[in-house]
């Protein structure tokens, strides 16, 4: 029996019995190592004496555990009972002004004590006694602002009457003593003073206009900056730097971009000071760490890759009882697909990754999103240059290898031979001491797929895999393409979190929201659970593959996370974009002799457009250089063809076509537009127009 089926048996984890082992003496033993009778029995007689055990064991430990929390329970109360002590010094005050306003009432009438003799005096004590008894709530200083208040009441008062006595005495003499002068009266004279006052002060000010917005002290900046942007931040003229940027040796204008040193010279001539800040930190989102209460465990990732037509596609569609193969062209696998598989009531991802090797980069990127990598690898064939090609990949992503030798019901299969030319590159199987499961199947007849299986599920087993559900979603976008009717549409694998519909997200440097989720059997979904794929309709632009896709608190931040890395993009393309003109052409050509094929491609996926690019530059020789001038996913249109008659380039359309403004327009250019749906014939035509 091997270790995994007894782990099975006995309801345990393979990596648990596995421990288990070392414990008793048993060492070096892996999932697939096969155990002799004496040591199973010994395994077995472990484990029923840890069942007798164990109950003993979890009735001593919870007693004492709830009385220390008993314990902890009075403790807080009586700390709750102390604390309260507010009460008691209300009672103190209110016992202070009854004992003082008690003396006061004693006071007053020892006071008065020879003055009882008139009866009128008696009504006025009386009188004085109740007013003292109604007024006890007042306190000591109250009474004493409220006499304050009274004084100034009076003199305020007092100064009023002064004022009014005054205006009267002066209006009675003007009245006696009226003169026939024809000069004007004092009071005019003041007037006309003051308004002339006013006039100065207003000129003044309007000719001092540059004190409104004096030049900042200190100025942020990034590490490129245009020269109007920096004359805005600075209050200063674009014309003013202009002529500051020349005095001092640097010839740019208002639109050119200047570096951070540039600009902090230039600021320093002011007495300005900047702060360079870098906008990729700012497009950063924060994310929490995952505690391990919260994470649950998710299906494994697998990605199926190996050389062409080894049975890749094959494979998958007998794991998932459907047919792809008939609906590739030529029969060979063009797009990444994800799909999901159910096995003894488990999950399983497959990432089918196209096989041909110039699909080198989409095959990269689907090893470094999956868990597994099953290395398809024909009987009769051997190990391929993409087959070393894929184990290169999956090593350099640290991803763990089961591999499945193919075709095994086929003449001339020799898997054996397979194994040594694998151990020779440092796959060694684990019947041979090595770490890799190995699996022999038959894809056409359906042979050892249910083991394929169970290896797959053994291995995601030891490497406990897990995420939280209970977070917003972050993933990765495995492919995207525009659909006639649906608009961009992109297939995402969710990592971690838990995808729901309207949920605002930012996908690469285009934010978006979740208008729709599909599933990988065109279905709609309302949420995407961790290492599901699904198709997401509601993005603003076509994200690249292998863009991460990360869902924000809300749409207001997912829109200023994307136009920071848009604005991040721009910055970085204006360091290193070269602007493909007429002249800059032949002025190549005539100063190095190059002789060049130019390129426009376009495809109906961005996966494919990446892919031919770099498959087509891989072409080049030293006597004839291919550059693709322009690249871009959807059909053929009239700029593509103004571009190539520009440049003398021809256009290459993959699986689409040219509307009819643009076929008309390359007839009059006489612009050549060559289609393909194989990139097989795409790298023949290349190769024999280049020789």
């Amino acid at each position: 029996m091997r270790v995994h089926e007894l782990a099975k048996s006995q309801g345990l984890e393979t990596r648990e019995l596995i421990k288990m082992l070392d414990n008793l003496g048993i060492k070096n033993k892996k999932s697939a190592s096969l155990l002799s009778d004496d040591e199973i029995k010994k395994v077995n007689k472990y484990i029923e004496e840890e069942k007798q055990d164990k109950p003993a064991v979890a009735l001593i430990k919870k007693k004492p555990k709830r009385a220390e929390e008993k314990h902890k329970k009075v403790v807080i109360k009586k700390k709750k009972v102390v604390i309260v002590k507010k009460p008691h010094k209300a009672e103190e005050t209110e016992e202070k002004t009854e004992s003082a306003e008690s003396q006061v009432e004693k006071k007053e009438p020892e006071a008065k004590i020879g003055e009882r003799e008139a009866p009128r005096e008696k009504r006025k004590e009386a009188q004085k006694r109740t007013e003292i008894k109604e007024e006890k709530v007042k306190t000591a200083g109250e009474t004493s602002k409220h006499e304050e208040k009274k004084s100034i009441y009076r003199l305020k008062e007092k100064k009023k009457k002064e004022e009014e006595d005054k205006k009267e005495a002066i209006s009675k003499k003007v009245g006696k003593d009226k003169k026939r002068y024809s000069f004007k009266s004092e009071r005019k004279l003041e007037e006309e003073e003051e308004a002339h006052l006013d006039k100065l002060l207003q000129q003044k000010k309007k000719a001092q206009p540059v004190q409104a917005n004096p030049v900042p002290k200190e100025i942020e900046i990034l590490e490129t900056i245009t020269v109007g942007d920096l004359a805005r931040k600075m209050n200063l003229k674009a014309s003013e730097l202009i002529s500051k940027l020349i005095s001092l040796g640097v010839m740019a204008r208002i639109n050119d971009q200047i570096d951070a040193e540039t600009a902090t010279l230039v600021a320093a001539e002011y007495g300005c000071n900047t702060k360079v800040i870098s906008l990729f930190d700012e497009t950063v989102i924060e994310e929490e760490e995952d505690k391990e209460e919260d994470l649950e465990p998710r299906p494994p990732v697998v990605t199926i890759m190996g050389h062409v037509d080894h049975g890749k596609t094959k494979l998958l569609d007998a794991i998932r009882n459907s047919n792809v193969v008939d609906t590739e062209s030529g029969g060979i696998t063009q797009h990444i697909g994800a799909y999901k598989v159910n096995v003894d009531e488990k999950k399983i991802v497959f990432l089918d990754t196209p096989g041909h090797e110039a699909f080198t980069m989409m095959r990269a990127r689907g090893a470094q999103v999956t868990d597994i990598v099953i290395l398809v690898v024909a009987a009769d064939d051997g190990v391929m240059p993409q087959t070393i090609e894929a184990i290169s990949h999956a090593r350099e992503a640290n991803v763990p290898i089961v591999v499945a030798i193919n075709k095994i019901d086929v003449s001339g299969a020799n898997p054996d031979r397979v194994k040594n030319e694998l151990a020779e590159r440092g796959v060694v199987p684990e019947e041979w001491g090595g770490d890799t499961l190995m699996v022999e199947v038959s894809a056409l007849k359906k042979v050892g797929i249910k083991d394929l299986l169970e290896a797959i599920l053994l291995q995601a087993e030891m490497l406990d895999l897990k995420a939280n559900p209970n977070r917003r979603a972050k993933g990765t976008i495995i492919e995207s393409k525009i659909e006639t009717g649906r608009g961009i549409v992109a297939t995402v694998l969710i990592e971690t979190g838990t995808l729901h519909l309207q949920d605002p997200f930012v996908a690469g440097i285009y934010p978006g929201r979740v208008r729709a989720m599909f599933d990988e059997n065109g279905r709609p979904v309302r949420e995407a659970l961790p290492s599901d794929p699904v198709e997401v309709i509601g993005f603003t632009g076509l994200p690249d593959a292998g863009d991460p896709f990360q869902v924000t608190k809300n749409e207001k931040e997912a829109k200023q996370i994307g136009q920071k890395r848009q604005e991040l993009k721009r910055l970085e393309a204006s360091k290193n974009v070269k602007k493909v003109t007429l002249e800059n052409l032949y002025e190549q050509i005539k100063e190095g002799e190059i002789q060049e094929l130019k390129v426009i491609i376009k495809a109906d996926v961005q996966g494919s457009v990446e892919a031919l690019k770099d498959a087509l530059e891989k072409l080049s020789t030293d006597q004839v250089r291919l550059n693709c001038i322009h690249s871009g996913v959807g059909a053929i249109n009239e700029t593509d063809i103004i571009l190539a008659s520009a440049s003398q380039a021809i256009v290459i359309g993959f699986r689409v076509r040219p509307n009819n403004r643009a076929a008309e327009l390359a007839k009059k250019e006489k612009v050549d537009i060559r289609r393909y749906s194989i990139i097989y014939d795409v790298i023949e035509d290349v190769k024999s127009a280049m020789e």
